[in-house]
């Protein structure tokens, strides 16, 4: 009996055996058939090397920001030779990073004005929680 069994692909990509499954039905990764011959095996579903690479690759992407949708047209760009398409999803992923970054940096910017005002310990409440009390 070669390959792993589910628990041991969700083990090897650090994700539940039910992530899994929701990968295997939207298609990102798939579902291996049951061996007919039921033998020592029990017709457990086995998984490999390629499958656990897969898994890797869907949570690195998801890391990075790609939604599922992107994932798997990355996935599928992965047999063509379509680099435009690749490069053209990762700038779209770029100009959303950028602009998140742009409103974290605001949003430490402010921060640190309040951190700053609260430091000055004047009378009355504290500018930080003054400012998250929009009651």
């Amino acid at each position: 009996m070669t390959g792993m069994t589910i628990a041991g692909l969700a083990r090897e990509g650090d994700v539940g055996v039910e992530t899994i499954r929701y990968y295997q039905r939207r298609g990102l990764l798939d579902t291996p058939d049951r061996p007919i011959n039921s033998g020592s095996g029990g017709g457990i579903r086995r998984y490999g090397p390629g499958d656990v690479r897969r898994l890797r690759f869907i949570r690195s992407a998801q890391g990075a920001g790609f939604t599922l949708e992107q994932i798997g047209e990355l996935l599928a760009l992965d047999a063509t030779d379509d680099r435009a398409r690749a490069r053209e999803l990762a700038s779209e992923r770029i100009t959303v990073l950028d602009a998140k970054i742009e409103e974290l940096e605001r949003v430490r910017a402010s921060l640190r004005h309040l951190a700053h005002e609260c430091g000055n310990g004047s009378a009355g409440p504290c500018p930080i929680l003054a400012a998250f009390d929009h009651a």
